[in-house]
């Protein structure tokens, strides 16, 4: 028989290197929140509770507030372009694996249809859903979508996890084309950084980048079993990195002194 202290044992993971990554310009922000987003929507869409259920509504609709807010659609198009154009002027360069390559443009070009046909009013669907726009509306209050407040809701909520799953899958329809584009550039962008060793002297490192390098994302990968975690900020041209020394949840966490070995990139 297992006792409380060792049912509930946390997982060592300090074993493994840990990822932060900071946006650079507004656009890289947009996608990191979507991707985030979005990555959270389908982990909760999955899982048969109601609680779940709850949750990938609340983050179908953050979402949706954030595709509501000016032209993403556009700005994600504009990526999509810029990033087909990249890859395509490899096709000219030697050892170049052609298969692999062509292979990421295909794709590309799926997703470039795939969201030019949705048009600019594809969140339609989701704004003419009275039963989410209540949703939305009472979320705006503490504690605004229980039973009493919503108990059409509540019912939807009680009904079998398939019924709920197919109303899921028919609103996150509407906004996949463009996540999973979102997805996809974010994989493009990480995976075409070269990451590189650095120290943090006294646990900070400052960095300037050329103003011919276009830098959109930072990633600093911590080595595993080191005790910090970083603070970022900065600019496309500058940045600024802290390793703090964590103490407990009732104490500032405090910039430790010791020189810090970690790796970076810059996307």
């Amino acid at each position: 028989m297992f006792t409380l202290a060792e049912e509930f044992t946390e997982p060592d993971d300090t074993s493994r290197a840990a990822e932060y990554e900071q946006p650079l310009t507004e656009r890289m922000r947009t996608f990191l929140r979507l991707e985030f987003l979005y990555q959270q929507m389908l982990f909760h869409t999955e899982t048969e509770s109601d609680w779940s259920s709850r949750a990938a509504i609340s983050s179908l609709l953050e979402i949706t507030a954030i595709l509501m807010r000016g032209d993403v659609r556009s700005e994600v198009m504009k990526e999509l372009e810029r990033q087909i154009e990249l890859l395509r002027r490899y096709q000219s360069q030697p050892n170049v694996d052609a298969a692999r390559l062509q292979k990421l443009l295909d794709n590309l070009s799926q997703l470039r249809t795939e969201l030019g046909d949705t048009g600019p009013h594809y969140l339609q669907p989701i704004k003419d859903s009275e039963f989410l726009s209540a949703i939305k509306h009472r979320s705006a209050i503490p504690g605004g979508t229980c039973e009493f407040d919503l108990p059409d809701y509540s019912h939807w909520l009680r009904l079998p996890f398939r019924r709920r799953l197919t109303d899921l899958e028919t609103w996150i329809r509407v906004m996949r084309p463009l996540c999973d584009t979102v997805m996809e550039l974010m994989w493009l962008a990480r995976e075409g950084a070269v990451v590189e060793d650095r120290v943090a002297s006294s646990g900070m490192y400052q960095y300037s980048i050329s103003k011919d390098l276009r830098c959109r994302l930072l990633r600093v990968i911590v080595l595993p079993g080191c005790p910090f975690y970083p603070e970022i900020s900065g600019s496309p041209q500058r940045f600024i990195i802290r390793f703090m020394q964590w103490s407990d949840t009732e104490n500032r966490a405090v910039q430790t002194q010791k020189d810090v070995k970690f790796q970076i990139s810059t996307c």
